[in-house]
């Protein structure tokens, strides 16, 4: 038979005994939920966005890993995903097997780069097609529209053109949203993406709680929100 023997310890000032039993003094380490849960708060937002991203570049015409990848296959990643975390009202296709439409105004930043990463891929039953054109009467009806116009003048008269319908505006232009633009998204040294919600909600689309949690900024009601 195995005897296990009992030692009992005085409580000292500052101590308090547990339910079963044991002597725990107040200055006892952290236990790892009470460690990790801080930091869970703190880097949430941080760590859904490298997830984010991670999915982004989880592709064979990306295969690279994230900090190795260029950023304009990372920006072309990006722009394929919004299929994935933009709801679109349905009158926004004809018909249930038109493909996405990828549209590229002005200077293409991205080259090939997109019909590589859109080739082989669907999204919602839905294949992809990339349109370029100079002007916005070149391009048939577009579900995304990459507004890459240095001038700001002529993004603003796009925006006013596309503001009431069922398309997602993107660019990297830095005042994007406060022009009327919905994302604004640069990839550099790091990933930024701002929302702007009002426009998103005028266009009839839904931007998923995902997206707004790995957001810089969201701008809603009038007011840009810094989420990170």
């Amino acid at each position: 038979m195995l005897l296990r023997a009992t030692v009992h310890r005085p409580v000292k000032p500052g101590c308090c005994a547990a339910e079963d039993g044991d002597m725990r003094h107040a200055s006892a380490p952290l236990s790892i939920r009470q460690q990790i849960g801080p930091l869970l708060r703190r880097y949430a937002p941080a760590m859904l966005l490298v997830l984010f991203y991670l999915y982004c570049l989880a592709s064979p015409a990306i295969g690279q890993e994230f900090a190795k990848a260029d950023p304009i296959r990372i920006e072309a990643a990006i722009l394929r995903n919004f299929a994935r975390y933009v709801t679109w009202p349905h009158h926004a296709f004809k018909d249930t097997h038109l493909a996405w439409r990828i549209c590229i105004l002005g200077d293409d930043p991205f080259g090939q780069v997109l019909e590589k990463t859109f080739e082989g891929r669907t999204e919602q039953g839905r294949s992809f097609q990339v349109f370029r054109a100079e002007t916005l009467e070149e391009l048939p009806p577009c579900q995304i529209v990459f507004i890459a116009y240095q001038d700001a003048a002529k993004r603003r008269a796009v925006l006013e053109l596309l503001k009431k319908q069922p398309v997602l505006t993107v660019s990297a232009a830095p005042d994007f949203l406060q022009e009327g633009g919905i994302i604004r998204f640069k990839v550099t040294d790091r990933v930024e993406m701002s929302v702007n919600l009002d426009q998103a909600r005028s266009s009839s689309l839904k931007i998923q709680t995902k997206m707004l949690e790995v957001s810089r900024e969201v701008l809603e009601n009038g007011i840009v929100r810094r989420l990170r």
